[in-house]
């Protein structure tokens, strides 16, 4: 689980770099802005998934 998610937020990355890029030599930089933010929402979300699984798993690691 550990590579694959460094390969997904790798692969949104470079897709919002891209879709950034493109919209923004097309002349559309509020656009671009916005679709930076999506992207950086969805890995934000993702990470804070695994942050709450790491949570869940350190409290019944711990738990008596």
């Amino acid at each position: 689980m550990g590579v694959e998610i460094i390969f997904k937020i790798a692969g949104i990355g470079i897709l919002t770099a891209v879709v950034g890029q493109i919209l923004k030599q097309t002349g559309k930089e509020e656009i671009s802005t916005l679709a930076t933010l999506a992207g950086m929402i969805v890995v934000i979300v993702m990470v804070l998934g695994l942050i709450g699984d790491l949570f869940t798993t350190l409290k019944t690691l711990f738990s008596f």
